[in-house]
């Protein structure tokens, strides 16, 4: 159990990162960019992936079945 907790953190903390990276971006916008070339240049940047694989690892945790001695509540 305690894992699957860390390994939920761990994705949310992945998915923090990410949309905090994200956020900052949007500065771009201002600098003359449209929303076409701020979406191009997000896509390709790690930091902003990571959203992508932490709310994969999030879904995981949440959405697989435990072990046998976890308590279900």
């Amino acid at each position: 159990m305690s894992f699957r907790f860390l390994l939920f953190l761990f994705g949310f903390g992945l998915t923090v990162i990410g949309f905090s990276y994200i956020i900052i971006y949007l500065n771009l916008l201002s600098l003359g960019y449209n929303f076409l070339d701020y979406v191009k240049f997000i896509s390709r940047r790690i930091e902003c992936i990571n959203v992508i694989f932490g709310l994969l690892i999030i879904s995981i945790v949440i959405f697989t079945k435990g072990g046998k001695d976890e308590l279900y509540l």
